[in-house]
């Protein structure tokens, strides 16, 4: 399997998987918002993931501007998109997938 298509297969599955747990939150609480950020740091270990992935998204949406120039990716909003309504698991492989098809078409080009 090409790597592009890992990437593709691993956004699929970071969309899917979130949402599952998501959706079952919101069929247990419905849109309390209290309820969220109770469970969300309602223990150490629990906060200790939700700042890591914070953090994470972070660091992704610097390399994220970087790497879109750099690979001229445009609409790279898209990817700042996916991370805001469905998370890192999902935004991060969807542009490493759209950064190899990149940067093979750059290839493909240099070589032509």
């Amino acid at each position: 399997m090409k790597r592009k298509h890992a990437y593709l297969v691993m956004a699929v599955v970071g969309f899917i998987s979130p949402y599952f747990f998501f959706i079952s939150f919101l069929a247990s609480h419905g849109l309390d918002g209290r309820a969220f950020l109770k469970e969300l740091f309602g223990a150490n270990i629990s906060t200790f993931f939700a700042l890591d992935l914070v953090l994470s998204s972070i660091v992704f949406v610097r390399y994220l501007r970087q790497e879109a120039a750099r690979c001229c990716i445009h609409h790279w909003w898209l990817y700042l998109l996916a991370l805001l309504l469905v998370g890192l698991s999902f935004a991060l492989p969807l542009f490493l997938f759209s950064r190899e098809r990149s940067l093979e078409s750059m290839t493909r080009a240099a070589k032509a």
